[in-house]
């Protein structure tokens, strides 16, 4: 019996962002033992609904995937031709994220029209109700879970949304696996050497596309917070906007902290990206809600103690008090937390922590679920 034959549609190269990064790892990870190709977006948002400044990739192709621009995420007559060529070519699994209702209509089209009698079709969700609610959300979701077969939640709350759906399919809890695909780990003294910080300073990360429930804000008012002024810490904000700067900056106008807060708001080239967490003592993610976090994951990879907030499954990844300090989304709890994890002089024993707790999330695992899930009859 020859190779599975794999098709994970969704975002990837020449798409830049996590989503694409994940399909792409999954991928390289599936092709040990199957035949897979991966099918991106020709348009994946309409230019006026996307928030950032480019959509794409600086990056040149991965050069070990096979990757094809087939879907168009808002033109129904091109899911009817692309539907048609997924038939023909007969998958046996069909992967596909699913991350926010506007590709529910594309996607599900796809997946009633692509599924033969003998394919399988696994979701790995990301979201079933997203964190930015908007019309047309529930019954994108369900026409989208209907064709699938079976699930991979990412959190706890993830499935339990889910179940409101769909409560008779096949689901299994998987976390985010490590993000190892932005290179080993380069020491703190070169990281920070390249980003041009100081060696004797402290320094914390905030990560990632900057939108409201990520509570930058919080986190902004937090290093106004006595304490850490005290204790001269500085903040790295590595993310470019999703949303209007302007409160940002009106924010560290009025708090002062102009000094101390070092705003990197371009897109960071994957490339870069070990530079900001290596160069940081530890990653905060003062989320306002959250199902779960690709950025833990790769502050997993780089070895870096967190500060999560206790909003949906990020808590579900960080062991309070081990690899790092959860805290309530309040900026006081949070100041709290960065407090502890330098008066405690916490780094050495939580970088131990998380050479253990990185084992759970292996790709190998990720691989062998869906596998199962898509022998559940």
């Amino acid at each position: 019996m020859g190779k599975k034959k794999i098709l994970i549609l969704g975002p990837s190269w020449p798409y830049r962002g996590g989503l694409a990064a994940y399909n792409e790892r999954l991928a390289e990870e599936l092709q040990k033992t199957a035949d897979v190709e991966i099918w991106t977006f020709t348009v994946q948002y309409p230019k006026f609904l996307f928030p950032g400044k480019s959509q794409f990739a600086t990056e040149p192709a991965p050069a070990n995937l096979r990757i094809r621009r087939m879907i168009n995420s808002i033109n129904p007559l091109n899911w009817l031709v692309t539907g048609r060529k997924i038939r023909r070519m007969a998958p046996d699994l069909i992967i596909t994220k699913y991350w926010l209702p506007l590709m529910g209509p594309a996607l599900g089209s796809l997946l009633r029209l692509g599924k033969g009698k003998t394919t399988r079709v696994v979701s790995i969700l990301d979201n079933v109700i997203p964190h930015e609610k908007r019309p047309g959300d529930v019954p994108f979701t369900r026409y989208f879970l209907k064709p699938v077969d079976a699930f991979i939640a990412m959190s706890q709350s993830v499935l339990n949304d889910l179940q409101l759906f769909e409560p008779n399919k096949p689901v299994s809890l998987i976390p985010h696996p490590i993000y190892d695909n932005y290179g080993p780990p380069i020491s703190k003294t070169a990281a920070r050497e390249k980003l041009q910080l100081q060696q004797d300073k402290k320094y914390i990360l905030f990560f990632g596309f900057i939108r409201q429930y990520k509570g930058l804000d919080l986190l902004m008012q937090a290093m106004a917070d006595e304490r850490l002024k005290n204790m001269d810490i500085r903040l790295i904000v590595a993310g470019e906007f999703y949303e209007d700067a302007a409160p940002y900056q009106q924010l560290l106008e009025k708090l002062q902290l102009g000094d101390r807060i070092l705003m990197h708001t371009d897109f960071i080239a994957n490339d870069d990206v070990k530079n900001y967490f290596c160069a940081a003592d530890l990653v905060v993610q003062p989320y306002k809600n959250a199902t779960q976090s690709g950025i833990s994951q790769i502050a997993y990879h780089f070895e870096k103690p967190m500060v999560v907030t206790r909003v949906g499954g990020l808590i579900e990844m960080v062991p309070d008090n081990i690899v790092g300090f959860q805290c309530n989304p309040d900026p006081t709890d949070i100041a709290t937390a960065i407090e502890k994890f330098y008066k405690g002089n916490r780094e050495a024993d939580m970088i131990d922590a998380i050479h253990i707790e990185k084992k759970k999330y292996s790709w190998d695992h990720l691989a062998t679920e869906i596998y199962k899930l898509a022998d559940k009859h």
